[in-house]
């Protein structure tokens, strides 16, 4: 049960689930929202505020207009005409005189409204200032209560032409009223508005993180025994399910781990069994049957042999070991990849004849900074793979010469055996990984010999490709760096020959 902590008796949420995702989302929408909703609110508010005040200006001009009609400036005194009979002139006059001003280039006040006064009589100098403008004036002032008037301010002449302050005014105070009324109810309203988007917010955000929620369950159910379990994808193609695709895929790649480290464990207690019976049966025959020294030489041989089989298989986990640790360092020196190829396909063409294989190649100086030992493991790999998978009355060619990429020297093996199916490719060099069909699984092995080709290609700065298909052969080539300002070792200097005539000579 979910535990809370009580601070003067309100009842706290969990903190883990306060700084959980989904409240965090929450909070990030609550707060987009809210930003958004107050840059809502004071945009309308200032359109609001602009298309009101324009309206007012708008009727203000018009009776500026207006007032230039009724207006007379007669022997220094304002005169407004107007049909004392006409209702409706009396009305327009007595809202033009509202709010309004008259005075002389002086400055001396002829008329003025009461309104007029509570907003504050125009200095002389404000007047003068106005006057000398080409243009009238439109500005906003406020009388004590703080009520806004749009005032414009001009001059208009009399019979004889000298000009004379006028001003008529207009109030603001609708739109203060307006404006203030929507700001209220807005932002009165704005906190529920906020509270019903966090509960929105918390929804959207469940189903948003539903499923994460489904991976984090699945990986808290994965264990060895259940690497097979997969989410399915929601179809959306977004940012989830891109990391459901993800997390499948690497539960894909664990799955095929721990089948190679099953598969592993079960290669390696084989090899290692075989040899071990073995040993036991030697001895134990040499035990109980042996009657004479030669007996139980034969059976100390045999049994030495097997021994060694063991040994070898030893040394691989043991060099695996240190591979992966980084324990083994390289002593480079200047090799000829073409003399080294050569030793290497004496020692394997006598378990390629009794094979029934032909094993035939081409040798060109190429050379090359690297460890000797790693570049014969290499080559060993290389070869014994092909010989192991190609069947009787198959070949393997060797060829060994500069590649085309500059600066590589390049090493080539090509067989005729089984080849490798197209969905195996991309493995081949992974620990442990063997290729599974009928043609292979008699063949026998850890599947930790490419692993080594592989790793001796990357220490050395070089690369390896594979082409393969199914029944017609494997091609494996790799490029390894040329040696830098190194000196040619001994025998370097002889033109190409071909492996069957170096084999001919040495048999």
């Amino acid at each position: 049960m979910a535990r809370f902590t009580r601070v003067f008796g309100v009842r706290k949420l969990p903190v883990a689930k306060m700084r959980g995702l989904r409240m965090r989302l929450t909070l990030s929408f609550v707060l987009f929202f809210s930003i958004l909703m107050v840059a809502i609110g004071l945009f309308y508010r200032k359109t609001l505020q602009y298309d009101m005040e324009s309206e007012v200006r708008a009727a203000l001009e018009e009776e500026w207009g207006g007032a230039k009609g009724y207006l007379r400036i007669e022997n220094q005194q304002p005169v407004w005409v107007a049909d004392r009979t006409d209702p409706e002139e009396n009305f327009i006059v007595a809202r033009l005189r509202h709010i309004d001003l008259i005075a002389d280039a002086n400055g001396e006040v002829l008329e003025v409204s009461d309104t007029y006064r509570s907003i504050g009589i125009d200095s002389r100098e404000e007047i003068r200032r106005i006057l000398a403008l080409p243009e009238s004036e439109v500005h906003e002032r406020r009388d004590s209560d703080g009520v806004a008037y749009l005032i414009k301010a001009g001059r208009t002449p009399d019979d004889h032409g000298r000009p004379y302050f006028f001003a008529i005014g207009r109030s603001l105070e609708s739109v203060q009223t307006t404006v203030g009324y929507f700001t209220r109810i807005y932002f009165f309203l704005l906190p529920a508005m906020i509270l019903v988007s966090g509960g929105l917010g918390w929804l959207l955000a469940g189903r948003a993180i539903r499923p994460l929620n489904s991976v984090a369950q699945a990986a808290h159910e994965i264990t060895g025994a259940n690497l097979s379990l997969r989410i399915p994808l929601r179809g959306a193609g977004d940012e989830l399910d891109h990391l459901i695709d993800s997390f499948n895929r690497m539960t894909e790649r664990l799955h095929q781990s721990f089948e190679q480290s099953r598969r592993f464990s079960t290669d390696v207690s084989h090899e290692l069994r075989t040899p071990l019976t073995a040993i036991r049966g030697q001895l134990e025959v040499a035990l109980f049957t042996a009657q004479t020294p030669e007996q139980y030489r034969e059976a100390m041989v045999n049994a030495l042999e097997d021994v060694e089989k063991l040994s070898s298989i030893v040394r691989a986990l043991l060099l695996l070991s240190q591979a992966e640790s980084g324990q083994l360092t390289l002593q480079k020196a200047p090799l000829d990849l073409a003399t080294i190829t050569e030793d290497m396909v004496d020692q394997f063409q006598i378990p390629a004849e009794e094979k029934g294989v032909t094993l035939a190649g081409e040798l060109h100086p190429a050379l090359i900074s690297g460890d000797r030992t790693q570049i014969e493991r290499l080559i060993s790999n290389l070869l014994s793979n092909a010989i192991k998978y190609t069947a009787a009355g198959g070949r393997v060619r060797v060829s060994v010469g500069m590649a085309e990429s500059p600066g590589f020297a390049q090493i080539v093996v090509e067989d005729s055996g089984v080849g490798i199916p197209a969905e195996n490719l991309p493995h081949i060099f992974d620990r442990f990984y063997r290729v599974r069909n009928a043609d292979t699984n008699v063949v026998p092995g850890l599947g930790l010999g490419l692993s080594f080709v592989a790793w001796i290609v990357e220490v050395h700065g070089g690369r390896i490709d594979v082409a393969s298909n199914p029944g017609e052969g494997s091609r494996f080539t790799v490029l390894l760096p040329l040696a830098e300002q190194a000196s040619e070792p001994s025998g370097m200097e002889r033109s190409p020959v071909t492996m069957e005539e170096g084999l001919n000579e040495t048999v």
